[in-house]
């Protein structure tokens, strides 16, 4: 019995494959910044730094992803991507942590959408001719 034919679902619009790339590396990178905070070897002030990093990496592989899967227009499909993880993210910790809305959390998207942008570049040059 074929398991990976049966549980194997593809997602084919770019914008929502690479969102969903974006969230998983995210969720990974939230895995590993609990598990060293928990064994003591971070400190909760450093946490910050450690957060946009993470983010950052997961908007470049959601960017990358998007392109690839697009095959053309990865700088359009890479900051889209990114600009709605950013969006999405904003969201939840608006709704979250109650937090006021700032001019300073809306210039971040600026750079999620570069991030994603250069992501999506890279993207379309992965594909083989």
């Amino acid at each position: 019995m074929n398991f990976r034919r049966i549980a194997s679902i593809r997602i084919s619009h770019p914008t929502i494959s690479g969102l969903w790339y974006a969230f998983l590396w995210m969720m990974i990178g939230a895995l590993v910044l609990s598990l060293l905070l928990q064994s003591n070897m971070l400190e909760e002030q450093e946490l910050s730094l450690y957060t946009y990093i993470i983010h950052s990496i997961a908007i470049l592989f959601g960017g990358l992803v998007s392109g690839k899967r697009a095959q053309m227009k990865g700088m359009y499909q890479g900051s889209i991507t990114g600009l709605i993880y950013g969006i999405l993210v904003f969201v939840i910790s608006f709704l979250a942590l109650d937090s006021s809305v700032q001019l300073g959390t809306w210039l971040l998207l600026l750079p999620a959408l570069a991030i994603g942008a250069i992501g999506g570049v890279f993207g379309v040059n992965l594909n083989k001719r």
